[in-house]
């Protein structure tokens, strides 16, 4: 059977698979997407929503390097809200609640008016790898390297790259009470071949579980026993090219459990295949099931619930935070003990799903597979949970495998850099022992790594790359001219304080708790002759608020800085330095890190081992 050839193969379209096969099209690949079924991609499996709290940080990153998520979200979105905005603006989320089905619609229009991508319905059978020795001799040792594709309907496809982003259907067995079956997603075929041939590459890998609720009837439900959620008036819009929300939004709902929920739950807990040894796969800590919070939280009287509309032309309803995998008789009950449930109608049930996942720290930070050239994997292969995770890694995943048929150096985006370096650096020496979601917890830097100046930060590194666009280049160029002449106004323009004979500058007055950037827009406004990027503003007063915290930040930063420049050679042998434990040795061996501030990352390994590490490091270079 004939054989097509394309640069880069995309295997999956979820949200890490349109991120990624978008940007190999758009950094010139002829790039394939392979999905096995043309008409569920981008598909929103769980809550069809985006963002959220450090997950609306991994949005705005994803759309400053030029990925696509934010633009579709915005075009799409039927809720938006800024979360935590009663804390400050270092851990401020946006949200989005989105139309389902649009979003789904909207992505598929984006991904087929790239000309260098082509999408193709078939399942894949198999990696084809080529297997040769990079040694002659006794010191031979093999070398691993993608050549593409074998669908399973026989045909084969040759590419220099590939990208795995297969989400939960890679051996992937649902489970609803008593009852299994096999399944990628929604009741989709699971793709059982490819991940059995992954179990037989050598690569370690582990079995983990996600889950989802039960979705109602909106017509059926008593709406009038909720207490309503609205969205924001101005709503927060994920794309920087995005200067204003203007469409009329939808609202959620708010309501708990009951006495009843919890004591039916309780009843049945035996019945749960979580706690009946059915399931293998480890949840997500920070994500539950009901049954799980009923069990781990016992002293908890009620669970808040959140009824969350899928779309403006569909009655369908996410029962966010009732995840559960019970018994659907379980589950129809559970739902009707809560007040304004009493005679909701399921239109389908809540399941949990285990799915294979390879071991992270089997990856190079680029996302690539150390021991086989080519093969990059993005998203809950790789262990992380959620949209945003998934979306952000199938974008670094694309970069890195367009650089890499380039011959050019990978893309790597630091911890100081964004949220997105952060989970890949913890995926990568830390493995995920269960699903990974990101918090603005594990970030050292927060107030740096802020929504509003993702820009500032990865911008620059996307347009390197050839993602970002004139069109997005120019908005940044101009954000920083105007942010220049705004600042240059502000520290040169004196004002009189009523309270004392104080003469302080603009800037100096932002400092001021009381203290509104808002209240000089007209004569900013003036100053500029036109308005104000989107977000200026916000910005340049948090800037000028913050600015010892942030020159604080940024001395810490320079020092991390320093130990990320320290490189540790490719071949270098851990394990002949005598000052490490054998433990520390086994963990730098495992992880092979690349730069002296990543072996201090690596979990075992302490400050004393990169000490050590750090001495030979020297003397080698001395050499």
């Amino acid at each position: 059977m004939k054989s097509s050839k394309y640069d880069v193969i995309v295997v999956g379209a979820g949200h890490a698979g349109c991120e990624a096969a978008r940007a190999c099209a758009r950094m010139g690949l002829r790039t394939a997407m392979i999905t096995m079924n043309l008409d569920l991609i981008a598909q929103m499996s769980c809550n069809p929503a985006v963002g959220g709290i450090a997950k609306g940080h991994l949005v705005r990153e994803i759309d400053a390097l030029g990925g696509v998520m934010g633009e579709v979200t915005d075009a799409v979105g039927i809720q938006f809200r800024l979360l935590n905005t009663s804390r400050g603006p270092a851990v401020w989320s946006p949200r989005a609640q989105c139309d389902k089905k649009q979003y789904r619609l909207r992505m598929r229009e984006v991904l087929e008016s790239e000309p260098n991508l082509r999408i193709l319905q078939a399942e894949v059978a198999a990696l084809n790898i080529n297997t040769s020795r990079s040694r002659s001799g006794a010191g031979a040792s093999a070398c691993q390297q993608i050549t593409g594709v074998l669908l399973r309907d026989g045909r084969t496809i040759s590419s220099d790259a590939v990208i795995i982003t297969t989400g939960t259907f890679l051996n992937g067995l649902a489970h609803v009470g008593e009852m299994k079956y096999s399944c990628g997603r929604n009741g989709e075929a699971p793709s059982n071949l490819l991940g059995d041939q992954l179990r037989s590459l050598g690569l370690a890998w582990t079995r983990l579980k996600t889950g989802t609720p039960p979705r109602l009837d909106g017509r059926t439900i008593d709406w009038s026993r909720f207490e309503e959620q609205k969205g924001d008036p101005e709503p927060t819009p994920f794309s920087f090219l995005t200067n204003k929300i203007e469409r009329e939004q939808i609202s959620c709902y708010i309501s708990y459990t009951s006495d009843k929920t919890l004591q039916i739950l309780r009843d049945s807990i035996a019945r749960s295949p979580l706690y009946s040894g059915q399931i293998e796969g480890v949840g997500p800590r920070y994500c539950p099931s009901i049954e799980d919070k009923v069990v781990k939280f016992p002293d908890k009287l009620r669970h808040q619930i959140f009824l969350e509309p899928e779309g403006l032309d569909t009655y369908e309803v996410y029962v966010n935070g009732m995840s559960t995998s019970m018994p659907v008789d379980v589950q129809t009950a559970m739902v009707a003990s809560v007040p304004g449930l009493e005679d909701a109608e399921m239109i389908r049930p809540g399941y949990a799903i285990e799915y294979d996942a390879i071991d992270p720290r089997e990856l190079s930070h680029s996302l690539e597979v150390k021991s086989i050239q080519g093969l990059f994997l993005a998203g809950q292969i790789n262990g992380t949970s959620g949209y945003e995770e998934a979306a952000c890694q199938g974008l670094v995943a694309g970069i890195n495998a367009a650089r890499k048929l380039g011959n050019l150096a990978p893309t790597v985006i630091s911890r100081i850099e964004g949220y997105t370096g952060i989970l890949i650096d913890d995926l990568v020496n830390k493995g995920a022992e269960e699903p990974y979601r990101m918090f603005t917890s594990r970030a050292e830097f927060r107030l740096h790594l802020r929504i509003d100046n993702a820009d500032e930060r990865l911008t620059p590194i996307g347009r390197k790359v050839g993602l970002v666009t004139d069109e997005r280049w120019n908005l940044y160029l101009k954000k920083q001219e105007q942010k220049q002449r705004v600042r240059t106004l502000l520290e040169t323009t004196r004002i009189a304080c009523a309270s004392s004979d104080e003469h302080p500058t603009l800037i100096q007055w932002l400092k001021r708790p009381e203290a509104r950037i808002a209240s000089l827009a007209e004569q900013i406004r003036a100053m500029l002759g036109e308005e104000p990027v989107h977000g200026l503003l916000t910005t340049i007063e948090t800037e000028a608020k913050y600015a010892g915290y942030i020159a604080q930040q940024e001395r810490q930063i320079e020092r991390l800085r320093d130990s990320e420049g320290r490189k540790i050679p490719q071949e270098f042998e851990f394990s002949e330095i005598p000052g490490l434990s054998a433990e520390v040795k086994q963990k730098l061996q495992r992880v092979r890190p690349e730069t002296l501030g990543q072996a201090g990352r690596i979990p075992g390994v302490t400050p004393a081992a990169v000490a050590v590490l750090d001495i030979y490091l020297s003397l080698g270079a001395r050499a």
